[in-house]
């Protein structure tokens, strides 16, 4: 079944893609959730209409994502400061909320959802790489390094 994303959906497609999922994944889940709706000739047409009528705001959107991208790739290393043990384990682990605000002290206002950290945890002193999605195809990886508060 053709549908119509209404949301970015991981693994899926981004908003406003049209996509083909199975029937029921698509009746029991993305429909009732309002995450998509069936791809018609009628809902096609509308949905032609409204990316003509937002290609120009994309196409700003992408630059601004670019020009973010490049100074996020000039950007050395960041550090994110941890309480550790005397033995330089965590007390916890680093997520992306904490990276997300390191982000910020730098001068990057970066949603923790478009943060990926590579590593399964990150619970000792290190230098660990996380990935940022900064638009449908815009990416950066970006190295942290874990120091002791």
């Amino acid at each position: 079944m053709d549908i119509i994303l209404k949301e970015d959906i991981q693994n899926l497609g981004h908003k406003d893609d049209i996509v083909s999922v199975k029937d029921g994944y698509a009746r029991n889940y993305l429909i009732p959730k309002g995450m998509a709706i069936i791809a018609t000739k009628i809902a096609r047409k509308n949905h032609e209409e409204i990316l003509k009528q937002r290609s120009h705001k994309i196409e700003k959107m992408r630059e601004n994502a670019t020009e973010i991208a490049a100074k996020l790739e000039k950007l050395d290393t960041l550090r994110v400061g941890a309480k550790t043990s005397s033995t330089g384990k965590i007390f916890g682990s680093i997520n992306t909320i904490m990276l997300s605000e390191a982000l910020k002290a730098e001068g990057f206002d970066i949603d923790r959802k478009n943060i990926t950290i590579k590593e399964d945890s990150v619970k000792e002193l290190g230098t660990y790489n996380a990935n940022i999605k900064l638009f449908k195809d815009i990416k950066v990886d970006i190295s942290f390094e874990v120091i002791s508060e």
